[in-house]
């Protein structure tokens, strides 16, 4: 049995394949972002699911593709726990980003490929390996135009009374404001990041209103920026995009893209459907 995982830090998607390629169950999980969580939470989170702790031992080959792993020691840390999890299995842990590569680019070929979910990331693909020239920080420190900065620069923004007051309105309906409540989650709770991501809702909500969409605009427009201009070639490739920022404002995308002479390539929510034709041959 195969087990497919694409893992951001708000939820993982799992899927099972028999040696035919046939799905034999699919099931979500909370995320595993190992710069976040300890090795009991993971543990906790893996036991919480029926279908993989029951299917634990069955499990011959795990394919990891989790927010959190760009580096080798976050890579071993959960490799580590997932042997001790999977005893029969082999392990291979990588960066969300080669899943993006793999279900936005079928064919293998060169180009830039972005994440745009609770948080963003961004690699160049040259058809075998992904490089990137920032090695990420974390939520705190990058994360531009992701879900969790989003929703930081929306608390900021409301607290420090800069959002319209028909907007301050709507968000003081939608969500509990008091800043007790928000340092809670901030500072006590599991994930941060995934929490602040849920303000992000709010502004896919009103994105058509001026002052938001001015703010998404220029928070892409800084993506671009420190992100995909990096690379020398990023105007001769496509550039795909994986995670629901990405998705759910892809007309802002491509408006802010065609600005800078980019061209968008494909844009998909989940890259869990484009995994399975992968190692489906692979």
């Amino acid at each position: 049995m195969k087990l497919l995982v694409d893992s951001g830090s708000t939820k993982a998607d799992w899927i099972a394949l028999d040696d035919n390629g046939n799905k034999l169950f699919t099931t979500q999980s909370l995320g595993l972002n190992p710069e976040v969580l300890d090795k009991k939470e993971v543990l906790d989170r893996l036991e919480d699911r029926f279908d993989i702790y029951q299917n634990r031992k069955a499990v011959t080959h795990l394919f990891f593709y989790g927010a959190g792993c760009g580096t080798d020691r976050m890579k071993n840390f959960l490799a580590d726990i997932f042997k001790e999890f999977f005893p029969n299995a082999e392990i291979v842990v990588k960066e969300d980003t080669y899943a993006a590569a793999y279900a936005t680019n079928p064919n293998n070929e060169k180009s830039i490929i972005s994440i745009l979910g609770t948080g963003s990331n961004c690699s160049y693909f040259d058809g075998e390996e992904l490089h990137q020239k920032i090695q990420s920080l974390g939520y705190m420190a990058m994360d531009d135009c992701s879900g969790n900065r989003f929703g930081r620069s929306l608390i900021r923004a409301y607290h420090f009374g800069k959002m319209p007051k028909h907007l301050a309105e709507e968000f003081e309906k939608e969500y509990d404001l008091d800043p007790d409540v928000i340092k809670h989650h901030l500072y006590k709770e599991p994930n941060p990041n995934a929490y602040l991501a849920t303000f992000a809702k709010f502004l896919i909500k009103h994105k058509d209103d001026v002052f938001i969409n001015v703010f998404v605009k220029k928070a892409m427009q800084k993506f671009v920026d420190n992100y995909i201009t990096q690379f020398e070639n990023c105007r001769e490739i496509p550039v795909h995009f994986v995670g629901s920022i990405a998705f759910y404002l892809k007309e802002e995308l491509k408006i802010v893209l065609e600005q800078n002479g980019l061209i968008l390539g494909n844009v998909l929510r989940r890259p869990i459907d484009g995994l399975i034709e992968y190692h489906r041959v692979n």
